[in-house]
């Protein structure tokens, strides 16, 4: 059987996904194009329920067939999409290390999801969201995860003793030099007296990198609240959060932080 309306029950009930609160009060998200419903299979999440256009086969036995212009309707896509699965949301209960990531006030979705993307290259235990977060289960962070949300743990955070280990705030310019953790405590006494102070830290301890939105950055009490501040030595005036997260990951996981994570479940 092909769905050929729009107003199909189901598709009206799909499309209500693009919306935060309906995506809050359902527990699901809706995930779309053939790389995201590969991700999550991949990673062992199954379709709750799976559209896709009629006659292409794609997405399972389970997927039911749309017509073009009906799909094309419930699509956030502007080009159209193939295929569209439908998935229960995943928090995790705190978040992890050895590696985490935690961003405050981080509105903007494409930054979040860049921000998982980054977390999975680079070996990141979990991503904890503070206040003012964008939604990272609305379309736009989903895609731009490009399937991390199917293998990053993610968690809600309202106090920053749910962080694991040692925290690290990110600032624009002050603080000390990120450095990845050290492998031996000969690596500070052998450092040239000429190189800044660094954070490193010992390897193997868990840490979590702190990173707040471009233009407010994290609040003075988030950052009072932290064992290191640091920054990462730029020309420019400042990094995305995105930006900024992908690179201290990348410092860290170069040194040997990184998780033995297995994918979210």
């Amino acid at each position: 059987m092909t769905i050929t309306s729009q107003h199909n029950p189901a598709l009206k009930q799909l499309r209500r996904l693009a919306r935060k609160h309906d995506r809050e009060r359902s527990g699901r998200f809706a995930a779309e194009g053939e790389d995201l419903i590969a991700a999550a299979a991949e990673a062992g999440w199954r379709a709750l329920e799976g559209y896709r256009l009629a006659g292409s086969g794609l997405g399972g036995e389970d997927f039911v067939d749309v017509d073009e212009q009906a799909l094309a309707a419930v699509s956030t896509l502007g080009s159209g999409t193939r295929v569209i699965g439908v998935y229960e949301q995943r928090w995790a209960t705190r978040p992890s290390g050895p590696l985490c990531v935690y961003l405050h006030g981080v509105g903007d979705p494409g930054n979040v999801g860049t921000v998982l993307r980054s977390a999975k290259a680079f070996g990141a235990s979990s991503v904890a969201l503070g206040p003012g977060c964008a939604d990272p289960y609305g379309p736009k962070a989903v895609r731009a995860s490009m399937g991390a949300i199917f293998d990053v743990e993610i968690a809600r955070v309202e106090d920053l003793g749910e962080l694991p280990g040692e925290r690290i705030a990110l600032v624009a310019h002050g603080g000390e030099v990120l450095r990845g953790p050290s492998t031996s405590a000969l690596d500070t006494a052998t450092a040239s007296i000429d190189e800044p102070p660094s954070s490193g830290s010992r390897a193997g301890e868990p840490l979590t990198l702190l990173v707040g939105a471009e233009r407010d950055g994290l609040p003075e009490e988030i950052v009072a609240a932290c064992e290191r501040v640091a920054h990462i030595p730029i020309e420019a005036e400042s990094l995305n959060a995105a930006m900024a997260a992908t690179v201290a990951l990348y410092e860290m996981g170069r040194s040997g932080a990184r998780s033995s994570r297995v994918p979210a479940k």
